[in-house]
Parts: C-alpha cells; sequence; structure tokens
C-alpha cells in the first residue's frame, strides 16, 4: 500500500506532549500549537513523499517557489499536559491555483483539544510576486480531496 492509499498514514499524526512545551503550571504553553501545525504540515509532507528540502529554503539552495504562512489562528479547548498523547489531523485545501489552507483538529484520547488554521501562498522567491503552487503540493492536495470525497479540478 502506497502513502497515498493510505491517507491516515500522511494525514493523522500522532506525538506526545513534553515537559519542555508547557509553562510553569505544566500546561502546553500557547504557542505550541502553532509549532506542532507546521511540523505535522512537514511530516505530512514527507509521508506523502516530498522532501522537506524540495519546499523549504537550505541554505545555498533556494527552492523556485516559496509558500509563506500569510493566515493562522488557534482555538484552544482543553489543556494539555506533559505525557498527554495528542493525534493531530490534517485537512488540507487548495483555495485557488496559488493558494491552499490547513485546517489541524488536536485530539487527546479522542476528546477534541484544540483546532487551527494555517493559509499558505505560493510566490516566486526571486521576485515575491503570487505563482501557481509547486506540481509536489498540487498532488498532495488531490490526494487529500480525493480521501475526502472531493473530485480534483480539471
Amino acid at each position: 500500500m502506497t502513502p497515498a492509499s493510505n491517507p491516515d498514514s500522511w494525514l493523522l499524526l500522532c506525538r506526545t506532549v513534553r515537559f519542555g512545551e508547557t509553562d510553569a503550571a505544566g500546561v502546553m504553553h500557547f504557542q505550541q500549537l502553532l509549532r506542532w501545525c507546521h511540523e505535522a504540515y512537514e511530516e505530512s509532507l514527507e509521508r506523502f513523499g516530498i522532501p522537506a528540502a524540495q519546499l523549504f529554503p537550505t541554505p545555498g539552495c533556494t527552492p523556485a517557489v516559496a509558500l509563506p504562512i500569510v493566515h493562522c489562528n488557534a482555538d484552544y479547548r482543553r489543556p494539555l499536559v506533559c505525557g498527554d498523547p495528542l493525534a493531530i489531523r490534517l485537512d488540507p485545501q487548495r483555495l485557488d491555483p496559488g493558494s491552499f489552507e490547513l485546517r489541524y483538529r488536536f485530539s487527546n484520547n479522542g476528546e477534541e483539544v484544540a483546532q487551527a488554521l494555517t493559509r499558505h501562498l505560493a510566490i516566486d522567491s526571486l521576485s515575491r510576486q503570487r505563482c501557481p503552487l509547486p506540481e509536489a503540493i498540487q498532488r498532495w492536495l488531490e490526494a487529500s480531496a480525493l480521501q475526502a470525497g472531493v473530485r480534483p479540478l480539471p
């Protein structure tokens, strides 16, 4: 079974809340949620078969297209503490030929604890002008849409 044929292998990611991710009261510090979103996004791409170096800048090698986050938000439903298991469900959706958003649902033992959203825009890394999404991201978005029963764009 290939990663694309099993969306849970790249759209459902699991981790554990670590001590260093909590505040002095032992509760997950609010800024961790958006960090976990970006880590889940990167891991999802890698599990799907898109190496991080193909999409994210590395010293001496800049990709032709950058995908900056232009909007984000998060809603916290329940505190998380050190040792809590955390499942992160990703729901990527194309917005137009040059942008997409990712909705994240965080749960602990089946109970929703948070939601978040990041919106990404494709820009040419040199001119900083909008451009179409890279082919690899388009494949990832299309596979996500097919898993959700949505027909791909023509």
